[in-house]
């Protein structure tokens, strides 16, 4: 009874928190949407800031409505007995693992089919309204088929060695589930860009000519290794653009995607380029797997120690399958919850995240040059109708990359110094 009330504040914590920063954040859109900010005047037109104030409003909203079914499908599984109801049938099953891996792959296929609608609402409603879908319904449905296969292709026999070594490793399972998952994490990493994304994107070569070959002086310059430069095409899913690296070791791939190339010239993608390789020369990756690695094992230490917990099942409304073993509505449970008791949390990885990417952009005004960076970043802003007044607090809470206002300044000031 204690934990059920525990978790109830935490959830009307969380809950009650994140819709006031929702509230804050249009209202505060909605109130310097009149006028361009004067670090954009001259570099972008009215209608396009007010064109990005109501997308952001209407994202906010629709994150809103999401909220409250994410909520009731928390409620649902826990405390009214969708999960009790869900294990009356997987514990049928009569093997442990087993009986497990149908409990977890029921959930997940509840909550993906819960999810649809509002995915697809999103996609050819929002999206479509402001310019931004190039996705066929065909395409849509492929992906979620796709990804609810490639789910089961590779987090099943995760989830079967986790759930073994859950019943068979002793008090200290969840050292050995904690290495085999980070383990897991890194080859996923290094498979990434040969083998998964592929399923979903055609990556081509970067064509010979002016624009490869100033990258190519770039990766000199920057003592980059890469296993070659692709073009991924976004523009079948949204108008939206972007460019990263992905993979580890000698299997490093850098990706631009195609809507990113057709909007801005060589000294704006060198600039970009310039800033993703800063978060490689600064070891932002290195930190980013300690810090993971690190949050993980404490985060499996805590489950250790909620698996043979009575309390913690029956606050959230779950009596376990003491016969085939609580070792699977554990993982499930931890999983549904987790997230209302450290969103309170998520500013302190906002502040790092956003340290990050000020050192990035330090790095490619020293490799490139600082009003380059500022030009892309303005056209990238514009052309995905990104806000530029958000609301102070909601960033906090929410935003990896500082804001645009602020970001822009920082690099006119180091532009000022080279």
């Amino acid at each position: 009874m204690v934990f059920t009330i525990l978790f109830l504040m935490m959830v009307a914590l969380s809950v009650g928190l994140r819709l006031w920063l929702a509230s804050r954040q249009i209202r505060h859109i909605a109130q310097h949407s009149d006028a361009v900010p004067d670090a954009f005047t001259g570099q972008i037109k009215l209608e396009a800031h007010q064109k990005a104030a109501r997308y952001s409003i209407a994202k906010t909203r629709l994150g809103m409505i999401n909220l409250f079914i994410e909520t009731a499908v928390l409620l649902g599984f826990t405390l009214l007995g969708g999960l009790q109801w869900i294990q009356s049938y997987t514990a049928s099953m009569g093997h442990g693992l087993l009986s497990g891996l149908a409990l977890v792959a029921a959930v997940g296929f509840i909550s993906s089919l819960i999810d649809l609608p509002l995915a697809y609402y999103k996609q050819f409603k929002l999206e479509a309204d402001f310019g931004f879908n190039r996705m066929t319904k065909a395409l849509f449905f492929g992906d979620w088929v796709k990804g609810l296969a490639l789910g089961a292709a590779i987090g099943a026999p995760l989830l079967l060695v986790v759930l073994y070594l859950m019943r068979e490793a002793g008090p200290f399972w969840w050292v050995a589930a904690w290495l085999v998952w980070f383990g897991f994490s890194l080859l996923m990493m290094w498979l990434f860009p040969t083998v998964i994304a592929p399923l979903f994107n055609k990556f081509t070569p970067l064509q010979e000519g002016d624009t490869r070959n100033r990258i190519l002086e770039l990766l000199k310059r920057c003592g980059f290794d890469s296993d070659g430069l692709f073009v991924m095409d976004g523009s079948k899913r949204s108008s939206h653009g972007n460019a990263y690296f992905s993979g580890m070791g000698k299997a490093k791939r850098i990706v631009f995607f195609d809507t990113l190339l057709s909007r801005l010239n060589d000294d704006q993608i060198e600039a970009v380029l310039a800033h993703e390789l800063g978060h490689f020369k600064k070891k932002h990756i290195t930190k980013h797997l300690v810090f993971s690695g690190l949050s993980s094992f404490v985060l499996f230490f805590v489950l250790g120690q909620l698996l043979t917990a009575p309390w913690f099942y029956s606050g959230l409304g779950v009596t376990p399958d003491f016969i085939n073993g609580p070792h699977a509505m554990a993982l499930v449970l931890f999983a549904m919850t987790l997230p209302y008791f450290t969103f309170p949390f998520r500013p302190l990885l906002s502040w790092l995240s956003r340290k990050h990417e000020f050192e990035a952009d330090e790095y490619a005004a020293q490799q490139s040059a600082a009003q380059h960076l500022v030009s892309a970043l303005v056209k990238l802003y514009e052309d995905n109708a990104s806000t530029l007044t958000p609301d102070r607090l909601h960033s906090a809470f929410y935003d990896s990359h500082p804001p645009a206002a602020i970001r822009i300044a920082h690099l006119k000031s180091l532009g000022a110094l080279t």
